[in-house]
């Protein structure tokens, strides 16, 4: 059986969204019982735990001192001395800036490349990722005869895998000197705060520029309310000052997979389709029968959504009495 081993990407104690993401790709590459989590630090012994109850055959807990804080020399040369110790046949890892930072030089150390931003996975197994903003597509195949090197990228699987039986929990003490730690961490990066994290919302309600003006954004804002939904934006809504910046879907803004999207007066440019494309199930309003929403959405609503909305609004409070 191909060995699987899938990098959890953690701070503080905290698993990283877009880890879960990275498990349930590796669960579509194989069998739980071929699957080993990653877990890289001094002590982690929770956050082993945690991962532990989800369906998989083992977590490693790669400990080491030196891997208390993130550096890329200290990741590479862990990661390489556990891959050749269990010579996995994949490894997935999370698309994030930090993998981004070292995995292209771990793939390397095995004369193999990152086949990077993967957001869908077929037979053979054959990976899909974007180019040039979602406008085309390639698929890839590995043909090399080390490890495969995988990222996934945000929002492309879903992370609400269901418990299972507990994972048997090991051990990797890989062999580092402080010689060959080249970086000096600081302090840990803090990105702006932000009033929501959309990634985690489970029906999202996203309004463009098609509301006209700001002055039609609150039957909108109700229509979320009675969904419960976080209302999120198109990049001319955001720019427009209509909504905050941290409300923005998109390839210059949030990527988000919940399990319901409602776009309202949104055309479709591929600047945000590429940030919600992934959701369950897209609903599009647009009186434009021909806005490119409509390609990806999963229900379209031909209308002017003005008159819509406080319509649906009430239809949705009528089913919930």
């Amino acid at each position: 059986m191909s060995r699987i081993l899938v990098v959890i990407e953690q701070r503080s104690g905290k698993i990283a969204r877009i880890s879960w993401e990275a498990l349930a790709a590796a669960q579509r590459l194989g069998s739980p019982d071929s699957i080993t989590a990653v877990v890289l630090g001094a002590q982690e012994e929770a956050v082993s735990a945690e991962i532990a109850a989800k369906a998989l055959g083992t977590v490693l807990r790669v400990e080491h001192p030196l891997l208390a804080r993130y550096t890329a020399d200290g990741f590479i040369l862990a990661l390489q001395q556990l891959i050749q110790n269990e010579g996995p046949a994949l490894v997935v890892l999370p698309h994030t800036y930090q993998v981004r930072d070292y995995a292209p030089a771990l793939a390397a150390r095995f004369g193999e490349v990152l086949i990077g931003d993967v957001v869908s996975i077929g037979e053979g197994p054959v990976f899909t990722r974007q180019l040039m903003q979602g406008r085309l597509t390639g698929t890839y195949r590995h043909t090399g005869t080390g490890p495969c090197f995988v990222s996934v990228q945000s929002g492309a699987f879903p992370a609400d895998l269901p418990p299972a039986a507990l994972a048997t929990i090991a051990t990797f003490r890989p062999t580092l000197d402080p010689a060959q730690i080249r970086a000096r961490p600081g302090e840990p990066y803090r990105a702006s705060s932000q009033a929501v994290d959309l990634a985690t919302a489970q029906v999202i309600v996203g309004v463009g520029r098609g509301i006209k003006a700001a002055e039609n954004l609150p039957p909108i804002q109700e229509l979320a309310a009675v969904l419960g939904a976080e209302l999120a934006a198109s990049r001319p809504v955001c720019d427009n000052g209509w909504l905050p910046m941290d409300r923005q879907v998109g390839s210059s803004g949030q990527t988000v997979a919940p399990k319901l999207y409602i776009a309202v007066g949104i055309s479709g440019a591929i600047q945000h389709v590429v940030g919600m494309q992934t959701s369950r199930c897209i609903v599009a309003i647009n009186k434009d029968s021909d806005a490119p929403i409509f390609e990806v959405a999963d229900y379209g609503i031909v209308g002017d959504q003005l008159d819509l909305i406080p319509a649906l609004t009430e239809a949705i409070k009528a089913v919930k009495r």
